[in-house]
């Protein structure tokens, strides 16, 4: 029961979990198939380089998910998979796979570059706060035996026929084709579906290659009914989620732009194969742009965490920076907005610390709190928490308890480490400076309290150049170490 009282001794029932789901465009309220226990699946990235900061935005709103249905008492099974063939460049049926494309860039087997980029993905994602140790990682070539049996089966069915250059989904045969995102297989999808190529070997535009046949160069390739050959992008997800979690689950994650082309193509071969719903619950995240523009290598604004960290960022940065904006809301990255969000977060650590110890550790329940949870589990309304939380902080009538389970609450949803900030970014306690340091620090607090603010931002310089975060708290000058 989640308690919805200033007081300690009355509870109330906790709110009701909603997302919006993106199979009939509305929002719903959340129940899971077994009761106590869901079971996700995200898409996850093609391992042929690292992951932008667009891709890794994907994965802390699916880990809100998680975290607002483990903190309404779910059980998780979750999957992220990894793939690492199949999935060519454009996302049609023509043109080179991207392990390839990755593997002939970096002059190594496609494998390498799987386990390269698949290990910094878990990485990077671990950074921003995701825990990964209960989430399975599959790849694609892990389960090629079990993506050669749904082909099989969907052939067997009817809903799969042979042409020259491998095995095709028949989308005619599936009446519900495109029934995701509103879409259709004859009409009404518009550019969605332009990276669907007109090709002889198909009897409809909109049907997909379930099994390429091998052409030459290939660097993957398996054995199959069909002769030598490797498998179609879409399968793999089909064929992972009914091996590891059954035909039937409860959500499925996945970027905007899987809409159209990938989750239509899954539920087309998945519904057909297992005559069950494939996912109860789609949840889609919108696209983060850079100044406006697509992340795109062609325009050179890629970013990935490994350029937020040189410049002196805390990771967490970049995930307080995703929940200012509803996952649903395209959000544009600026290095002045994460310095924003940085400077927020570190505002938050230091008051997540000090009310922390003034409570000592104790967790007062309030309205505050449960108006903020209430808020987080409706549809992950994260912008509109975070500005809960500082009203919560400023609000005079609130004890250290009550603030301190304010902050403990939300963020066991938010996943920004406030009950143990990471090493490094409190202020560092004056008796610990060195002499030399402390002076600068005294000095500066003198001219500033003489409004010299002139010479305060000289010596602000010189304490950053000796490696040092300034801040100005209540009590004075606040130094945070710089990451070397």
């Amino acid at each position: 029961m989640w308690p919805f009282s200033r007081t300690k001794k009355t509870e109330r029932p906790q709110p009701p979990v909603l997302f919006t789901n993106t199979l009939g465009s509305r929002k719903e309220r959340f129940a899971s198939i077994k009761p106590g226990i869901v079971s996700m699946y995200s898409c996850g990235p093609t391992v042929y380089g690292p992951a932008h900061i667009g891709n890794l935005r994907a994965y802390v709103f699916s880990d809100l998910i998680a975290r607002v249905l483990l903190s309404a008492g779910y059980r998780l099974k979750r999957v992220i998979n990894i793939t690492d063939v199949g999935h060519l460049v454009g996302d049609g049926d023509q043109g080179q796979d991207k392990m390839a494309v990755g593997a002939a860039r970096e002059g190594v087997r496609p494998e390498d570059i799987a386990k390269l980029y698949g290990d910094m993905f878990v990485k990077d994602i671990e950074a921003l706060g995701i825990d990964t140790a209960n989430i399975t990682f599959p790849r694609a070539t892990e389960y090629i035996p079990e993506q050669i049996a749904m082909v099989k089966a969907l052939e067997e069915k009817g809903f799969a026929y042979p042409a020259r250059d491998g095995i095709y989904f028949d989308t005619s045969k599936f009446a519900g084709y495109g029934k995701l995102g509103g879409l259709s297989a004859t009409g009404g999808e518009g550019k969605d579906h332009a990276r669907i190529a007109a090709s002889k070997d198909k009897k409809h535009p909109h049907d997909f290659a379930l099994w390429r046949k091998a052409k030459t160069g290939d660097l993957q390739q398996w054995d199959s009914p069909w002769g030598r050959g490797n498998p179609g992008w879409h399968i793999e997800c089909s064929a992972m989620i009914r091996a590891i979690l059954g035909a039937e689950i409860d959500v499925h994650t996945g970027g905007m732009d899987h809409i159209p082309v990938h989750h239509n193509n899954e539920i087309a071969q998945s519904e057909s194969a297992n005559a069950r719903p494939l996912a109860r619950y789609w949840i889609h995240g919108a696209f983060l742009t850079v100044e406006g523009e697509k992340i795109s290598k062609s325009l050179n604004n890629d970013i990935y965490l490994s350029d937020i960290e040189k410049r002196g960022f805390h990771p967490l940065a970049l995930r307080y920076f995703f929940l200012q904006a509803s996952y649903r809301t395209p959000l544009s990255f600026s290095w002045t907005a994460l310095e924003s969000a940085s400077e927020a977060l570190s505002r938050l650590w230091r008051h997540a610390a000090e009310l922390k110890a003034e409570a000592e550790g104790e967790e007062d329940p309030s309205e505050e709190r449960d108006r903020i949870m209430a808020t987080l589990y409706d549809d992950l309304s994260t912008p509109q928490a975070i500005g809960l939380i500082w009203d919560a902080l400023r609000d005079d009538g609130l004890s250290a308890a009550e603030k301190w389970g304010v902050l403990a609450a939300a963020d066991r949803i938010l996943g920004l480490s406030l009950a143990r900030p990471p090493k490094g970014v409190l202020p560092i306690p004056s008796i610990d400076l060195p002499p030399d340091i402390r002076r600068l620090v005294e000095e500066r607090d003198a001219v500033r309290a003489r409004k010299d603010y002139a010479a305060a931002d000289r010596l602000r310089e010189d304490l950053q150049n000796r490696g040092y975060r300034v801040d100005d708290g209540p009590s004075g000058t606040l130094l945070t170490s710089l990451p070397r």
